[in-house]
């Protein structure tokens, strides 16, 4: 597997929800419902801060 998974906190509600690095479609909050990344064909656009990586292969 080429991506990773990263820790993400939502800039509005301080949430933190794990994504794919390389995810395939808008990924939103689960609580807000604010997207947290966004897809660009390779690595996804995260619009939140990246608290850490979960898993890197």
């Amino acid at each position: 597997m080429a991506g990773s998974f990263i820790r993400v906190a939502c800039g509005d509600c301080e949430n933190e929800q794990v994504v794919f690095s390389k995810a395939a479609s808008v990924v939103s909050c689960a609580v807000c419902g604010t997207t947290l990344a966004t897809p660009t064909g390779g690595e996804a656009e995260l619009h939140g801060e990246t608290v850490e990586t979960v898993e890197a292969r």
